[in-house]
């Protein structure tokens, strides 16, 4: 198993990823072209986020997004993960715990990330337990939202 940058060409793949996600953990079909263009819109402009993959054999089948939170407490950058998807023939398999590594890996690399963050649907008691098996905690904040 590869765990890699994505690259243009694995588009249609995390396009795929975010239409089933949302449906699995939401019953929420979402509209295809506007998914289409928030993934080109990644691509396009690096500043609003990084997509990682994780491929075998040639397929992709699991990816995560980073974006960045500037931490003036921290004078550096907080990574949140964002949209994760396993293919679920390949749940089961580490598959996200290696992404988690591979970034984990490079906030410990580079002095000017200072951390990883994400949220997760309270329901979702599954996730939790990876995260927390991550060495994740969930103890300080609590997360509010407004979305239009």
């Amino acid at each position: 198993m590869i765990i890699r940058q994505a690259i243009e060409a694995d588009a249609p793949a995390i396009v795929e990823f975010q239409l089933a996600m949302a449906w699995e953990t939401e019953t929420l079909r979402l509209d295809e072209p506007t998914v289409v263009k928030g993934v080109a819109a990644v691509f396009a402009d690096q500043s609003k986020g990084t997509y990682y993959v994780a491929e075998t054999d040639g397929k992709v089948v699991g990816s995560l997004l980073t974006t960045f939170e500037w931490s003036d407490w921290r004078n550096g950058t907080v990574l949140w993960i964002q949209s994760v998807y396993v293919r679920p023939e390949y749940r089961k398999r580490s598959i996200f715990s290696k992404l988690y590594k591979h970034i984990q890996k490079m906030v410990i690399d580079n002095p000017n990330l200072r951390g990883i963050r994400l949220y997760a649907d309270k329901t979702n008691t599954s996730a939790h337990g990876v995260y927390e098996h991550l060495g994740m905690t969930a103890e300080h904040y609590q997360m509010y939202e407004w979305m239009k």
